[in-house]
């Protein structure tokens, strides 16, 4: 039996790339409160394999679901759409 599930993907901006081979990406998204029926902004943050070390801070990014890499990483490095000039 095929197993076909699609792979979750965020698009977001790095905003550490300090360590070897991963960087932190935060993804904002508008979330609807739910007393005051307002947009509220909030953001979440991923640590994503990156094997190039390609991805600099500020560039707009697009990460994957992977399998687990390490303790806390669980996203790959699919591509970069915008650099910070």
């Amino acid at each position: 039996m095929e197993k076909n599930k699609t792979k979750k993907t965020f698009v977001g901006t790095v905003v550490s790339n300090k360590m070897q081979k991963t960087i932190v990406v935060r993804v904002d998204y508008m979330k609807m409160h739910p007393q005051y029926n307002r947009l509220v902004r909030q953001s979440v943050k991923f640590k994503a394999h990156d094997e190039k070390n390609s991805a600099k801070i500020g560039d707009q990014v697009k990460i994957v679901q992977s399998k687990p890499i390490s303790k806390d990483k669980r996203w790959a490095l699919v591509e970069i759409f915008k650099d910070k000039k």
